[in-house]
């Protein structure tokens, strides 16, 4: 019995790696799960930081097209689970009809749902600093947040320790040009942030939440939600109280895995004979 592929695909400020407790997760239930990395990422957070050059010129095309190629190069059809950026690109890629099922976690959300009421470079003391002008070719560089900005952002239910230790192993630069694409810090949504939420001819699509997540409220995915609600096709959502956009990452992130796991079972979606 052949094992039933998963991708997943992480979300900016995040390596790769952040996706390790998951592969083994999904493997273990016999899933034959990969974490590939962005165009231009290093193998490792370390790594990263000392040369983050390579993903300065990466924009959402890119990402998606990189993506697709890799979904499209399995003999079967993968899962694919996404986190942020990469939850709009798990959209993008079911609703093209590749793949075999989609998981969007705090999904940076698609058409003309709005990505935040506050763009993060207005709020006080916590603002992301964008690149100066002279930083690579126009439109180009790289943005960094610092442990209080990720603290803030991203893992706000959690305790400053547990938030640090999260920036240190995880964190990473990402690009200017990738946050413009998203409307992000703040700005009209790019062109390529679409994803065909009428098309019926899809696999089934699960949504996930975190209530308290400052940077995809739990509301934007919400509306995200209401917008497949034309479609005959799968879509679903899952809220989960009291959680971060950290909620793949921090130390609630098995009761994250399972769900997705028992929504796949529901789906008639399995992996193959465990591996032990």
């Amino acid at each position: 019995m052949k094992r039933t592929p998963v991708v997943f695909i992480h979300g900016a400020w995040l390596h790769a790696l952040s996706w390790e407790p998951w592969v083994e997760r999904f493997t273990g239930r016999g899933f034959r799960a990969v974490a590939p990395g962005w165009p231009g990422e290093a193998a490792t957070v370390g790594e990263l930081r000392a040369a983050p050059g390579g993903l300065a010129a990466l924009g959402l095309d890119d990402l998606t097209e990189h993506y697709a190629g890799i979904v499209r190069s399995f003999d079967t059809a993968p899962v694919i689970v996404g986190h942020s950026v990469g939850g709009l690109v798990a959209q993008q890629l079911i609703t093209s009809d590749i793949g075999r099922a989609a998981v969007a976690i705090a999904p940076v959300p698609v058409n003309d749902v709005p990505v935040n009421d506050v763009p993060v470079s207005d709020v006080p003391a916590a603002g992301v600093p964008l690149p100066p002008p002279d930083r690579g070719a126009p439109g180009e560089g790289l943005v960094t947040l610092t442990p209080e900005q990720f603290h803030h952002f991203v893992a706000n239910t959690l305790t400053a320790a547990e938030a640090g230790r999260l920036h240190e192993a995880f964190a990473v630069p990402t690009s200017y040009r990738l946050l413009t694409d998203l409307g992000r810090p703040a700005g009209p949504r790019g062109p390529a942030a679409v994803a065909d939420v009428g098309r019926s001819a899809r696999g089934p699509l699960l949504l996930v939440s975190g209530q308290e997540d400052r940077f995809v409220p739990d509301e934007a995915t919400r509306a995200v939600y209401k917008l497949y609600g034309d479609t005959a096709a799968v879509t679903d959502l899952k809220q989960f109280a009291n959680r971060a956009h950290s909620l793949v990452i921090d130390d609630g992130w098995r009761s994250v895995a399972d769900h997705v796991l028992g929504w796949l079972h529901e789906q008639g979606i399995r992996g193959g004979p465990a591996e032990h």
